[in-house]
């Protein structure tokens, strides 16, 4: 199923934006961003352990493990950015660790990675072997407090600056929330349906007389629409 809605502002998001004329101050230039310290407010999907940030023709798909939401797909201009957020021991970062598992990894499966300087930090330019031919993709990696977001960049972007430039600006405005709650390091943070989709797939279910229907069986997408 898929569920497609208009971006607007909920009463939520209202209520936790700064007071008009108040930017907030941040000890960064840009993010990800941790949902406790200060941060631009702007328009975001929120996913519960990720506020997304979308624009005009954007176009996001959740990754399903399971019964849960544990990553996010942005697709815009024959590109897409997909992230993920996991848990991270409070005192070390895991990009370090989790880069070298990914190039073991890649190796392993007939593909090839190489480690290069990113803007955020060291990445991999990787070529994915799928069936008879390798797919190139960016897998980058930002250590948060007690997170750890990984972000890989395909389609256009590879080879196009400009296209790379919009889904890298959207990294910059993620907002990771963590929450309080025990986890194990490289443990996903789980995600959710924000309400404005879950209530279409209600109602859809609702119009099929199918009360038990799952959300997940197609999908769910979420379309920006101006």
């Amino acid at each position: 199923m898929n569920a497609v809605f208009r971006r607007r502002r909920n009463a939520e998001e209202k209520e936790s934006a700064p007071a008009a004329g108040k930017a907030p101050v941040t000890d960064r230039e840009s993010g990800p961003w941790d949902a406790d310290e200060p941060h631009p407010d702007s328009e975001r999907v929120d996913l519960g352990g990720l506020r997304l940030p979308i624009g005009p023709g954007f176009e996001v798909q959740l990754n399903v493990n399971g019964d849960q939401i544990v990553g996010a797909v942005v697709l815009v201009n024959e590109s897409a950015l997909q992230v993920h957020a996991f848990a991270a021991p409070k005192r070390s970062g895991i990009w370090d660790e989790v880069r070298a598992e990914l190039a073991r990894e890649l190796s392993a499966a007939g593909g090839k990675c190489e480690e290069r300087e990113g803007p955020f930090g060291p990445e991999l330019a990787a070529e994915i072997k799928q069936d008879a031919a390798a797919q190139p993709a960016r897998f980058l990696g930002v250590d948060g407090p007690r997170w750890f977001l990984r972000a890989v960049i395909s389609g256009r972007a590879i080879a196009d600056p400009e296209a790379a430039k919009a889904l890298e600006e959207v990294v910059r405005d993620i907002v990771v929330v963590r929450g309080d709650q025990p986890m194990a390091p490289k443990e996903p943070i789980e995600l959710r349906l924000p309400a404005e989709a879950r209530q279409a797939v209600e109602q859809q279910a609702a119009q099929e007389g199918r009360p038990g229907l799952n959300p997940f069986e197609r999908g769910p997408e979420i379309t920006e629409v101006r």
